[in-house]
């Protein structure tokens, strides 16, 4: 007798199926929750700049253009206005301290030397005239004195007489006698009241020579002055050196403080640096520098900075620290390394294009197998053209892609093609 056989709900084909199905699900989920899912890019590895990170001394310093000038420039400038008369020198001439370079003419400033001597004649004649009549007063006084003491000695003998003979009831009139004796009074008063107008007239006097000096001090000063500026149209050379430049032709009209050349002194040359104003803050006297002139370098340091900004920069003058060099002539153009800090031990990367794109914020970080680079986020700190220092985010002896990223876009992983 047959038996009836039970049909199976989960024959092994459907069970088949169904694993391959989840099995098919399962890594599906796997990969969208644990799977890399970073953009990537295929690149040509010969086309990038790859630099190995390493840790070393660190010096920031930034690379500025100089010019070479005299240490020391006098500059010629007319002290006084006036036309050019006569032409000594010609710029480019090497002169010796005092020589005439040049000759201006001005006549208001003749004509005024000239009134200038009028009145200081007038006022010494004043001056002169016045001792003379204090003299002459004097003397008159004197005379005045003289007279009215003798006029008292007589009239004193005629009182003191008269006094006697009043006293022994003699033969003297109380007219006579008071006549004596007002006689008497009045040629003393007067004596005081002479002594008193000469002391008077002597000190008025006094104070008017005192006053007539000073004014012909005064005027001899102010006249020594003109005399002074009269010779100053006679232009001369401050120092030894050479005219470099002279800006003055037979017949022109010079003002008063207009520049007229200059004489450079050769004894030693400096270098005026121009620098960003970014960096004024960071820049001191002493700071040092560096430079090469015919394939042998030679250190500088800043002598003098000047505040004053234009057109966003502002300028320092560096001086050699030892002898300048051999053939170095006005107005050569110098390179310099200007240091801003000193040497330190830091993890350094070589400078290259990613800057712009990343600004120092993250980098490619090629892994070790040479086949993919990364982006990873690091810090830099300070910089100098050929270096930046790592803050963090790099080791010793990582390989980072330095060239330009902007064909990269924003991919997380570029792919390396050998």
């Amino acid at each position: 007798m047959d038996r009836q056989l039970k049909k199976r709900k989960w024959p092994p084909r459907r069970i088949a199926y169904v694993s391959v199905a989840g099995l098919f699900v399962v890594i599906v989920l796997y990969n969208i929750m644990f799977g890399d899912h970073s953009s990537r890019l295929n690149v040509q590895a010969e086309r990038l700049t790859i630099s190995t990170v390493e840790k070393g001394e660190f010096q920031e310093f930034i690379p500025v253009t100089g010019s070479v000038i005299p240490i020391k420039t006098h500059y010629l400038d007319a002290v006084e206005g006036g036309r050019v008369d006569t032409v000594f020198l010609e710029a480019g001439s090497f002169v010796n301290k005092g020589d005439k370079i040049l000759k201006l003419a001005n006549t208001n400033l003749l004509l005024d030397i000239m009134y200038r001597e009028a009145e200081l004649f007038q006022q010494s004649n004043n001056l002169r005239n016045t001792r003379l009549t204090m003299a002459r007063d004097r003397l008159t006084t004197r005379g005045q004195l003289l007279d009215l003491e003798n006029r008292i000695a007589r009239q004193r003998r005629v009182y003191e007489l008269n006094v006697d003979l009043m006293a022994r009831n003699l033969s003297v009139s109380n007219q006579e006698f008071e006549e004596s004796r007002d006689e008497f009074e009045y040629l003393n008063a007067k004596r005081e009241l002479t002594l008193q107008a000469r002391e008077q007239d002597s000190i008025y006097r006094e104070t008017q020579i005192t006053q007539l000096e000073a004014s012909v001090e005064r005027i001899e000063a102010n006249l020594e002055i003109v005399r002074q500026n009269l010779d100053n149209l006679v232009i001369k050379a401050p120092v030894s050196g050479h005219l470099t430049s002279l800006n003055a032709n037979v017949g022109e009209s010079k003002m008063r403080g207009e520049r007229l050349g200059q004489v450079d002194v050769l004894d030693g040359f400096k270098v005026r640096v121009g620098v960003d104003e970014h960096y004024i803050t960071r820049i001191n006297i002493g700071q040092k520098g560096e430079c090469t002139y015919s394939d042998d370098p030679y250190q500088l340091s800043i002598s003098k900075v000047y505040p004053e900004v234009i057109n966003g920069r502002f300028e320092v003058d560096m001086e050699f620290s030892d002898a300048a060099p051999e053939g170095i002539r006005r107005g050569q153009t110098l390179r310099i390394r200007l240091e801003l800090g000193d040497l330190t031990e830091a993890v350094l990367l070589a400078s290259g294009g990613f800057y712009q794109k990343t600004g120092g914020r993250w980098v490619f970080v090629v892994d070790e197998s040479g086949d993919v680079a990364r982006k990873r986020e690091i810090q830099l700190g300070r910089q100098n053209p050929l270096r930046y220092e790592v803050l963090s985010g790099l080791d010793p002896g990582e390989r980072v892609i330095t060239s330009s990223y902007d064909n990269f876009g924003d991919v997380d992983q570029l792919i390396l093609k050998q």
